[in-house]
């Protein structure tokens, strides 16, 4: 039951943050090349990397104490 609630209370901040971050900026790349995306996406993508990355270094350490 907390757990729901936690999980309730942390969506509905990142949802507030998502509308109050609306706006377009632009991503540039090496060659000129440019990505126009909301804030929210980039931030998005920048907490999934994130993610994938202390998961990677979990397994890494888990596989190194097995063998």
């Amino acid at each position: 039951m907390v757990m729901t609630f936690l999980r309730l209370i942390v969506f509905l901040f990142l949802l507030s943050v998502a509308v109050k971050n609306s706006e377009m900026v632009t991503i540039h790349y090496y060659l000129g090349l440019e990505w126009e995306v909301p804030v929210i996406i980039v931030l998005l993508l920048c907490f999934i990397a994130g993610i994938l990355f202390g998961c990677l270094s979990c397994f890494i350490k888990r596989i190194g104490k097995k063998s």
